[in-house]
């Protein structure tokens, strides 16, 4: 399992990203799951990956190979007039990679199973992103769904509900992302440091540098130990149920 979040803000978007992968409990490793590709000034794409690891491996593959090569697969994803071209390409290319894995069966693709985030801005369009299903569909991110999950998904999203603002700063933003990665990794062994994040400005057309939070980094500590803290804090801060005592005049079962 993995845990991905993609952030939709009025300044511009944020990706942040787990990097563990296991093949059970005894056998965790590190593995990136987000990619770039840009042209500086015309385009910038960010995706990221959950699932199969095979399978998300052979997606950003064929993207990276079709955009260096010519071929009849064009346009590729440096090429693509917009983002919604962009997310029709990725959502085919993952179906494909899907459909060449897998056994005959109904149920035989299963275990190849991934899902994915891409985001970022093709000039004269809007910085927006997509959630691109197995079966390579996909959705829009919307005002009202201002951003996209993808893995271990359950333990984060209470913080990114209760705290995420459309105006925030890209520095609050990647606090709150923090928060949310660090009640996941709490809660469940598939998701774990190090962490990967990088932000993309509207308008700019070019990637930010890709930064990574290691287990021993002291912002990131900061964050988990003051989240934890103030946890605490707040629920003593909370008033106690008070129980009803019995009335006196009522008699008491022995």
């Amino acid at each position: 399992m993995t845990y991905c979040i993609g952030l939709r803000l009025n300044k511009g978007l944020v990706f942040m990203s787990d990097t563990r992968t296991n093949a059970g409990v005894d056998n965790f490793s590190v593995t990136r799951k987000m990619f770039t590709w840009s042209v500086p000034g015309e385009r910038m794409i960010t995706l990221m990956t959950a699932g199969n690891l095979a399978t998300t491996q052979a997606v950003v593959g064929l993207l990276e190979e079709r955009s260096k090569t010519t071929q009849e697969r064009n346009p590729t994803i440096l090429e693509e007039p917009t983002m919604f071209q962009v997310a029709r390409l990725v959502g085919s290319t993952l179906k494909e990679v899907i459909a060449d894995s897998s056994e005959v069966g109904q149920d035989a693709s299963s275990k190849f199973r991934a899902s994915l985030i891409v985001g970022g801005q093709i000039k004269d369009g809007k910085p927006t992103l997509f959630l691109i299903y197995p079966e390579g569909n996909f959705i829009e991110v919307t005002e009202d769904s201002p951003f996209f999950q993808i893995g271990e998904t359950k333990y984060g999203k209470p913080i990114l509900v209760r705290a995420y603002d459309p105006d925030m700063s890209f520095e609050d933003a990647v606090k709150l992302l923090l928060v949310s990665f660090d009640s996941t990794i709490k809660a469940n062994l598939s998701v774990g440091l190090p962490l990967d994040f990088s932000t993309y400005e509207t308008d700019s057309l070019v990637p930010s540098d890709l930064i990574r939070f290691d287990a021993d980094d002291p912002y990131y500590l900061s964050i988990s130990n003051g989240w934890g803290d103030a946890l605490r804090k707040a629920f003593h801060s909370l008033p106690s149920y008070a129980f009803e005592m019995p009335d006196d005049s009522v008699s008491r079962k022995t």
